[in-house]
């Protein structure tokens, strides 16, 4: 009797836990772990450089705020869903397992809820506040990233080709978001940001490869073989010069931002290069702050360049 009463109390106390739906200190923190705030603040930075740099200075401050909360929203499903998929991979990695889901500290049902229902209310937003494209631009972004790159990091390194491109939406979103038809200079915000994704992922599949293969997720190519990964890291590096020269090219930038734009590519390539040489833990973590120092001051330096051409 023991043995058939254990499951059912286990059962039991699963769907308490489930609807046990209190708005706790520890749930608040949960749910804003759940958002990923710093990662809202990086897309919404991001949308409004494609904001300004399609109305071409011009800001229309209502429209925009439609479409910040719309793609906020996007990035709270996106984040949501992607924690649903991964909850019994996130339990098996030191850097996940204190995520909301492997914690204990919410239930996979009101995370899958929550993703759903913010996707949904984020294309109806977007669609009645702002218009069709960005709206289903958004929605795309999110299926992308969280119906195909997050799958496939099971299966294949490919997923970070996959995964760069909802990655490198949040200023398509923008210049979708003020009306402009989306031309090549929109490409080319999405180029930069695409490219510059590689560096930056792999310097975090790198520290952390070992915690990805206990976990069964295959985020390095080749299986991490000495100078792959680095090699990768750096022809992407180098590539992301010429393609972020792309703006002064159409015409949306001038030699101010062309200057920045190459210092900071090669300070980025640089770090590409060390880490190339010397395929380390150490090397990866500079890689990767440099990363993150790169792409808001390539992005600012393009606003502010832009800016001052139209003046």
């Amino acid at each position: 009797m023991n043995s058939i009463a254990a499951p059912v109390r286990q059962r039991q106390t699963n769907f308490e836990e489930s609807v046990d739906l209190s708005f706790s200190t520890s749930r608040i923190a949960a749910y804003s772990e759940l958002a990923k705030a710093k990662i809202g603040l990086m897309v919404l930075f991001t949308v409004a450089v494609g904001y300004t740099l399609a109305g071409h200075g011009t800001w229309e401050l209502v429209p925009f705020l439609h479409a910040s909360v719309g793609v906020l929203l996007a990035v709270i499903s996106s984040s949501s869903l992607n924690q649903y998929i991964e909850r019994f991979t996130d339990a098996k990695m030191e850097r996940t397992q204190n995520r909301p889901l492997p914690s204990g500290r919410l239930s996979g049902f009101e995370v899958l809820l929550i993703g759903l229902l913010t996707s949904v209310v984020s294309f109806v937003y977007l669609y009645t506040t702002v218009n069709p494209l960005t709206a289903w631009l958004t929605l795309l972004t999110t299926v992308m990233y969280a119906g195909m790159y997050t799958p496939l990091k099971r299966y294949t390194a490919f997923c970070t080709v996959v995964g760069a491109v909802p990655g490198a939406m949040p200023p398509v979103l923008g210049w979708a978001a003020t009306g402009t038809p989306l031309s090549l200079t929109t490409l080319s915000l999405f180029a930069i940001i695409f490219v510059w994704q590689f560096p930056h992922f792999l310097a975090i599949a790198w520290m952390y490869h070992g915690q990805y293969k206990n976990a069964d997720l295959k985020m390095l190519p080749a299986d991490g073989r000495s100078k792959v990964v680095g090699s990768i890291a750096l022809a992407y590096a180098v590539v992301l010069i010429p393609v972020s020269l792309l703006p002064m090219h159409f015409g949306y930038a001038g030699d101010l931002y062309g200057l920045f734009a190459v210092l900071l590519g090669t300070y980025y390539a640089y770090y590409s290069l060390m880490f190339f040489k010397d395929e380390t833990r150490t090397t990866a973590r500079r890689l990767l702050m440099a990363s993150f120092v790169y792409l808001p001051s390539v992005l600012l330096v393009l606003t502010i360049d832009h800016l001052r051409l139209l003046n």
